[in-house]
Formats: structure tokens, sequence, C-alpha cells
């Protein structure tokens, strides 16, 4: 259930279905991972065969961008609907609660991942994070060891992507977790500290356009998304 963009592999699944197979996933004692993937990834993947080859590492390539599901359909794909980055944390919380699994929150600075776990329990009654851990902790042994003591089922990682991603490829048979999702900016926005496109915003998939218009010279990053379809349409 995956369509490939000039390289790179997203998987077709919503929410529900991706959610599900996490379950599955942690039942049968599978580890897996996932990836955000959006056109600016694919672009900058498409020069870089190494991060080429960790994006499609991920079991789960989830199409976090507008762009990704406009090729689709330039390619008479059926990915219908973006699966965020943030959004699909939100719902492994929510499904984590329902099936009594156990989350530790691992980076960003210090302080933001309690605070996003203060938040997410709040949000999701029942979830059960067993513990947090800035991403400023230097020592690899001591990660692992914090991480390994509290067994956690779903391990999410917020170090930026690809930090985040090479950490979970390096480091996910070390460590207890069966799932592993890198999350980049989500504590904060989960916390508070940042502030998200308003709803409307992200139901038309338009975040990227409320981002320009509260940072307008991020235009240049805008370029991006008709230079793929540019590039999906070639091939």
């Amino acid at each position: 259930m995956k369509e490939n963009f000039l390289g790179v592999d997203v998987c077709g699944y919503n929410y529900e279905q991706l959610s599900t197979k996490l379950i599955e996933d942690i039942e049968n004692k599978k580890k897996s991972f996932l990836v955000a993937i959006n056109p600016e990834k694919i672009m900058k993947a498409k020069e870089d065969p190494a991060l080429r080859e960790l994006l499609n590492k991920a079991d789960y390539q989830i199409p976090d961008g507008i762009g990704v599901i406009l090729a689709s359909k330039l390619k008479k794909g059926s990915i219908q609907s973006r699966v965020t980055g943030i959004d699909m944390m939100l719902k492994i919380c929510e499904t984590a609660a329902a099936h009594g699994k156990k989350v530790f929150l691992y980076g960003a600075k210090p302080g933001v991942a309690d605070a996003a776990k203060a938040v997410l329990e709040k949000q999701f009654p029942g979830l059960n994070i067993v513990g947090t851990l800035d991403g400023y902790e230097k020592n690899d042994q001591v990660v692992i060891d914090t991480i390994n003591q509290h067994e956690p089922e779903i391990l999410f990682v917020a170090k930026g992507s690809p930090a985040q991603e090479n950490w979970i490829v390096e480091h996910m048979d070390i460590v207890t977790p069966y799932v592993f999702q890198g999350v980049g900016g989500s504590y904060d926005v989960i916390s508070g500290n940042l502030k998200r496109a308003p709803e409307m915003y992200q139901k038309l998939g338009l975040e990227w356009f409320y981002r320009l218009m509260k940072e307008p010279w991020r235009w240049k990053r805008q370029l991006i998304l008709p230079k793929f379809l540019v590039e999906v349409m070639k091939k």
C-alpha cells in the first residue's frame, strides 16, 4: 500500500488504519517506525541518496504535506488525505490510552516534554506516559538506560529531521519500544510554546500558507511545491 515519488515511498493509510496497524505491531512484538514525508523532504532525498535510503527504511511513511496528495492524484494514485506528524502522534496517544500501552517522550529542550506530557495526559484520560527525557542529554548510554528502565512500548523522538530518524534507526533494536515516531517540534506545539495554524487552514491543507502569511521570508521555501509537482509530472 505504498506509492513512490522521485524514489521516496509514501504509505496510503489513514489515521485509523495506521493506528490499528501499530497496535498489531506491538501485539506481535514487531519493531516499526514512522516518518513524515513532504515535498521538501522528497526533493532533498532526490539529491541525497543517504537521506532517501533513510526515509525508505521506515515501515510507514506518512503523507505529511498537501503536495504529496496532489502528486498522488497526478499519478492517478490512491493517497486521499494528509496524515500529519503531530496529528498522527495524537492519534497514537489516543490509541495507546484505549489499549493500555506505555509511552515515552524523548527530545526537545528541557521541560518541554514534561509540559507536553501534562497536556497529553489531560487530553487522553488513561494515557500512561511512563517517562520523559530532554534532547540535551549527551551520554547516549544514559538515554538508552532511561528509556529501557521505563519499558515503554511507544517512543516519540523530537530531535528534528533527519537527526531523529537517524537516532531511531541506530537505536530501535537496543531499546524496549516497538513503535517509534520522529515528531520534530510537536512537543512545543502540544505544550503551547508554538502556535499551530487555525483548524480551518489545517483542514484545507493550507498550513503552509498560514506560515507564509506569518513568516513571509519563507517564500523561497514554498517554491519547492511547484518544482516537486513538475518533477513528478516529468516522471
